[in-house]
């Protein structure tokens, strides 16, 4: 053979052997990385069988888990149960704990670097860390006791375990900041989790900042358009509420605001909206329109004779959960250890938060009360630290704070404060330097010799036939700052609330307890085993000596300032009504009441379906019948807008037959519906084509139930200039922007999902994925799969009652679900029953981290077992004992 074919003929021999040891190589490499990676999750699942000694433990402890990795814990004293919980929610949660707590104390940078700087510095601004050592240099003893145990308990763990044996996410993290080490957990810690939450459901300052960007390009009257007032066809919450005592003639009558100011202005209050934005993206992009659904129905109406108490509250899409599922068992209860209570709690935070003990169950919807107000502060031109109070120079306190900064040098921050609260301005990029200017802020719109109820503000209809006057116009200071005064920002007595409602047992206890929910402020349903319902609106509401919270106010002198708090006793509550339940979706709370609660309800539309369905109950009410409610995707928005879809005239076979899906639908967000494809991707053109040619786009529509109220008004005017698209020559009028829009939407689902209606569904549209919040959005797809599920079809829309959000000027991905559901039986504590999403567990890959998917998405639910059958369903049990001194 020649030569040179011998070496050919090796080569064809050797390349396929040497193709092979490479695969085998890379083979055994890549089952030695998945080994590695294995080990590395695996060693950071906690122990849940067996014993285990912690120094400081009084009395041994028994911590029993259920098949859903739920832990029941059973302690002999209170010291003791709250060390547990600690403990046991660092097992699961500590990764969530650490990022929380940094965002509490505006600390991310030290965790995630440079990029965390302007989050950082807005966060130091907002200053809740330094509210909470306030706090903490006011609670009593017991409060203390506890938080100090709940920070032994989390600290017994980290002692234990650091770094890859602590969580995943540490293990990656060591390539990112390998020097960053998890401190010991502080009271502090736990007390600034109360005000990130008080944040994330009190941002009604972003409703003011809008519509005063708004007045930049539209008229008052347009502006008040895009914010009606509560629909009177909308149910309230309590509506056969009457003040004992009438105080309306005691108040002032409020004028309604508005800005009419100079371009450094409008760039003040939009580059204040940059932070907040920045901290959506961590926290989620909960608060004004997000709101979830609590409603209770005495035995009078249900099947048992006993009441039913459900909850489900609504909260942006994260993984973990942000609720922890526990029980807290006092072995035997006694006035040191009082406790026999199950249900939902923070990581982070002592007690149960939504839940019921062997006597009462809660739950709990947000107000979306106005306690946050915008003030304009007048700067001395020659002294940038000195502001004007009623024609005096008066100096701000100054706070000076140090950033640590992963991978480089710390920043010094001076925080700025004035009587009102912190100087927002200073944190927004755009007024680094405040330029001088010579127009006005007007006090355009006020409402003459009408005193104040919760509907006062003009309809779009009866706008221009009010009795409207117009104010003298106040200058606008060449030189000025916008403050932020805000309930959260004093210290709170939040903390006390939850342990005294874990332990209250009857509603005089409950009220008690109640009374301290200061911030933020909630709607609580109650019920107890004797029978008994109940409505308590607890929280901190200013009052104002002028002004309704609408719009920024001058700050230079008293004539806005706030007077006081509404008192306890004169806040709204109802016990044992006569229509025999109670409901609350974050919507208004009476129809008329002597105080401003918020001029930015909640529209209830979710309210009004619940009571809906309570109210058309033919037989006693079950339980199988409160998960059918909790379930319910009804579009109340379709029930407006489809007889006009089906009354305008198309002239193709393609969208007459997808015109004909809608003629027997039941107008249920299904998610193998296509009508409900159909109607939902119709709205999301509808919002674009009647708004985007006239707003910011920051401000484009995103279809919640404000803009529900808006179109119902809207669709009564079919020559509104809003159906005019002003891109165009020709002025449209309603039908034609319903024909386009849905011509539009006809095209979009065609596109996307086949030519063929039958086939169309939203549940493919509307999915869900469950993301990490740090990592899970660090833009490198190999660490985003390790932390993050989905997606997950899912039905309904942000204002069914089954309200699983999505934002119409962004896309259809669910932003925002029930975070979890509830529903208490009182007969039979044991009948009880819960789930929430994605699961128990915040480590990767554990059986515990999305294994409630599917039945959330299902409407189904797993028990809520109470203390003497707890036993009978465990499938683990974990041995906490003292250590021996040595």
């Amino acid at each position: 053979m020649p030569r040179q074919a011998k070496i050919k003929s090796s080569r064809k021999r050797w390349f396929p052997q040497i193709l092979q040891r490479t695969l085998i190589m890379l083979l055994v490499l890549g089952l030695l990385l998945i080994g590695l990676a294995t080990h590395i999750v695996r060693q950071s699942f906690p122990q849940e069988n067996g014993t285990i000694q912690l120094p400081g433990l009084k009395a041994e402890v028994t911590v029993e888990r259920d098949k859903w990795g739920v832990p029941h814990i059973y302690a002999a004293n209170s010291h003791d149960l709250f060390m547990a919980q600690g403990y046991t929610h660092a097992q699961d949660r500590f990764w969530q704990m650490d990022f929380w707590r940094h965002i509490g104390s505006g600390r991310l940078s030290e965790i995630f670097g440079e990029s965390q700087i302007d989050t950082d510095k807005y966060l130091r601004t907002m200053g809740w860390a330094r509210v909470a050592q306030q706090e903490i240099q006011l609670i009593n003893a017991e409060m203390r006791a506890y938080l100090e145990a709940y920070a032994d308990g989390v600290n017994a763990y980290l002692a234990k375990h650091q770094g890859s044996t602590l969580s995943l996410e540490y293990a990656v993290l060591k390539f990112l900041n390998p020097r960053y080490q998890p401190e010991p957990w502080q009271i502090l810690h736990s007390l600034t989790w109360g005000k990130v939450m008080a944040y994330d459901l009190s941002r009604n300052f972003q409703n003011e900042i809008e519509r005063a960007i708004l007045l930049k390009t539209l008229t008052p009257a347009q502006v008040e358009e895009l914010f009606p007032p509560y629909p009177p066809d909308l149910p309230v919450i309590l509506p056969d509420f009457e003040n004992k005592e009438d105080k309306k003639s005691s108040f002032p009558t409020l004028p309604r605001l508005s800005v009419a100011a100079s371009s450094s202005l409008f760039s003040a209050l939009e580059s204040i909206t940059q932070p907040m934005m920045a901290l959506e993206k961590l926290i989620g992009s909960t608060g004004i329109g997000i709101g979830s659904n609590n409603w209770v129905i005495s035995g009078k109406r249900t099947a048992t004779g006993k009441p039913i108490l459900a909850n489900d509250p609504h909260l942006s899409v994260q993984i973990p959960s942000i609720w922890y599922e526990v029980g807290l068992h006092c072995t035997v209860k006694s006035a040191e250890c009082p406790y026999n209570v199950a249900g939902f709690s923070f990581a982070g935070m002592i007690g149960v938060v939504i839940g019921h003990s062997d006597r009462i169950a809660w739950g709990v919807t947000n107000v979306q009360s106005d306690v946050m107000d915008l003030y304009i502060e007048k700067i001395n031109p020659k002294n940038p630290n000195q502001y004007e109070v009623n024609g005096k120079w008066v100096d701000m306190q100054l706070v000076s704070q140090t950033i640590q900064v992963a991978g480089t040098q710390p920043i010094v921050q001076t925080v700025r404060y004035t009587r009102h609260g912190p100087i927002l301005s200073d944190v927004s990029p755009n007024l680094q330097q405040f330029q001088p200017s010579h127009t006005k802020l007007h006090s355009e719109i006020a409402f003459k010799n009408k005193e104040y109820t919760q509907v006062t503000s003009p309809s779009s209809a009866s706008f221009s036939s009010l009795n409207v006057t117009r104010y003298q116009p106040l200058e606008l200071p060449p030189n000025y700052a916008v403050a932020l005064r805000w309930t959260a920002l004093q210290p709170s007595k939040l903390g006390y609330a939850i342990p005294q409602m874990n332990r209250a047992q009857n509603w005089q206890e409950f009220r008690t307890a109640a009374s301290n929910y200061d911030v933020p402020a909630q709607n609580l349903v109650y019920a107890d085993v004797d029978g008994n319902i109940g409505y308590q609106m607890p929280g901190k509401f200013p009052i104002r000596a002028k002004g309704d919270g609408r719009y920024p106010v001058p700050g230079w002198t008293d004539e806005y300032e706030w007077q006081g708090y509404i008192d306890f006793e004169e806040l709204p509550k109802s016990f044992n009504p006569t229509a025999g339940f109670i409901v609350t979706a974050n919507n208004s709370v009476m129809r008329e009441y002597p105080y401003l609660i918020t001029a930015d309800w909640v529209y209830g539309y979710r309210a009004k379906r619940i009571v809906e369905m309570i109210s058309q109950q033919t037989q006693p009410i079950s339980l199988k019948d409160v998960q059918h409610i909790q379930g319910d995707n009804r579009n109340l928005n379709a029930q407006t807008l489809v007889p006009l879809l089906q009354s305008i005239a198309v002239d193709t076979p393609r969208l007459q037959a997808a015109q004909k899906l809608l003629r027997d639908w039941n107008l249920q967000l299904e998610m193998t519906s296509p009508a409900a494809a159909l109607f939902e991707v119709f709205w999301k053109h509808l919002l674009a084509d009647t708004f985007d040619d006239q707003l910011p786009q920051r401000y484009f529509p995103d279809g919640g139930d404000r803009w529900y109220a808006v179109v119902a008004n809207l669709v009564k005017q079919p020559d509104s200039s809003w159906w005019d698209n002003h891109n165009t020559p020709k002025a449209e009028n309603r039908d034609q922007i319903l024909r386009e829009s849905f011509t539009k939407a006809v095209d979009e689902l065609e596109r996307i999902q086949g030519k063929d209606p039958k086939n169309w569904n939203w549940g493919k549209l509307h999915t869900v994925t469950f993301r990490n919040a740090t990592l899970g959005k660090s833009g490198v797809a190999p660490i985003e799969a390790l932390f993050n599920r989905g997606a997950f079809a899912t039905a309904g829309n942000g204002e069914t009652v089954n309200a699983n959000r999505w934002e119409a000027n962004k896309s259809f991905e669910v932003t925002d679900i029930p975070s979890l559901r509830m529903i208490v039986d009182l007969e039979n504590l044991d009948n009880s029953l819960s789930i929430h999403t994605p699961g128990q567990s915040g480590h990767a890959f554990h059986k515990h981290y999305k294994d409630m998917v599917e039945p959330w998405r299902q409407i189904e639910y797993h028990r809520m077992w109470q203390l003497k059958n707890v036993t009978a369903n465990i499938t683990v049990t974990l041995k906490l004992i003292p250590k021996l001194t040595e």
